[in-house]
């Protein structure tokens, strides 16, 4: 399957993704209408979006400028080190003397 490039699409997909996560946060909270569940929810929230945000931004700008991740299954392989040995500066660099 090829790159998603029509901006249209994009951006429904995008929207699409909102309104998931608007009507599950709903039915969360209808679910149980109570404070806890509310600040647990958007502490969750913010939480998973910072870890993206760290997976894709700080990771590129900050760590290690030469890695695009694709997904978080890329970033996944990348941060358990299965990529190792192409990493410039990792100890098994097949171009150190």
């Amino acid at each position: 399957m090829g790159d998603l490039t029509n901006p249209r699409v994009i951006w429904l997909k995008g929207f699409l993704f909102l309104g998931i996560g608007i009507i599950s946060a709903a039915l969360l909270v209808l679910q149980r209408p109570e404070f806890t569940t509310i600040l647990l929810l958007g502490v969750t929230i913010w939480a998973f979006c910072r870890a993206y945000y760290f997976a894709f931004y700080v990771i590129e700008k900050y760590v290690d400028s030469s890695y695009r991740f694709a997904g978080l299954t890329d970033f996944l392989r990348y941060a358990l080190g299965s990529s190792q040995a192409s990493r410039p500066g990792s100890d098994t660099d097949v171009n150190e003397p």
